[in-house]
């Protein structure tokens, strides 16, 4: 039994994909929240950036005293998970890993599509992890740069004509290309879950990287006896930028009041 609490981050709104999916499965876990608002997008930039950016969020998260770290975030976990496990001596999750075994199970006609940042795109690392677990499988990638931006904003409704738009330029070479699984290689995508199923179509299946992650994760601290084992969990919010604009949307997703726990906080600092 441990009581500490795990840590979570994200450039924004994207990682609680991941928050909502953990706190279903452990509801008595405390769960400390980071999203960098004020740096979002991660997704355009470079490598190097990324790693600084990834650092201050996990020197952020560790002033908790975390028993984990979750990165629930798909840019970081393809270009800086190596160095951050290698620098801490916690456990520190990524998306990349669960979401490719997913995708790997899931495919019944051997093509997996694959969005992302265009980061997370460049650097071939779901790519990869595929490859290992099955190598004969057709993986078809797409960057998709304006849907975190898009999602930030509020756009990820169906009916919303722009981002119905957008999704429909991004995805049809992939419906083309005859994909029965799509990966959503960005933990901000799942919130377009609606808009990117209308365009694919019920034939595909969608893999929430976020919520695989946190599957994985659970297990991972079940297993090494690190759970807290209370009924309910205290979750704490953190953010870069406006405390308004994250409590509102992030209280739509999450189905419930988040304006009392949200903190802005200078990550320059860490």
């Amino acid at each position: 039994m441990d009581p500490r609490p795990i840590g979570v981050f994200d450039s924004g709104l994207g990682g609680l994909t991941a928050l909502r999916e953990l706190r279903r499965l452990l509801p008595g876990e405390e769960l400390i929240y980071f999203g960098d608002t004020g740096r979002v997008p991660y997704g355009g930039r470079s490598r190097e950036i990324i790693l600084r950016y990834a650092r201050q969020d996990v020197a952020f998260l560790r002033s908790f005293d975390p028993k984990a770290i979750i990165i629930a975030c798909g840019t970081v976990s393809a270009n800086a998970l190596t160095e951050l496990s290698a620098e801490n001596d916690l456990p520190i999750f990524g998306v990349v890993g669960p979401a490719a075994q997913a995708a790997a199970a899931t495919t019944r006609n051997g093509k997996v599509g694959l969005i992302g940042t265009a980061a997370s795109i460049r650097s071939g690392a779901y790519e990869r992890e595929i490859a290992q677990l099955a190598p004969r499988l057709e993986v078809f990638s797409r960057p998709c740069p304006l849907f975190v931006p898009l999602v930030e904003n509020g756009r990820f409704r169906p009916g919303d004509q722009v981002v119905e738009l957008v999704a429909e330029e991004y995805l049809q070479p992939l419906r083309s290309a005859g994909v029965d699984t799509l990966v959503l290689g960005c933990t901000h995508y799942p919130l377009l879950r609606d808009v990117v199923g209308q365009v694919m179509g019920p034939q595909v299946t969608l893999i929430d990287t976020g919520a695989v992650c946190a599957v994985h994760a659970a297990r991972a601290l079940e297993a090494q006896g690190l759970l807290a084992r209370r009924e309910t969990g205290q979750r704490r919010y953190f953010v870069s930028d406006s405390t308004q604009d994250f409590a509102r949307l992030a209280g739509i997703f999450l189905g419930e009041d988040v304006e009392g726990s949200v903190e802005r906080i200078e990550i320059e600092k860490y």
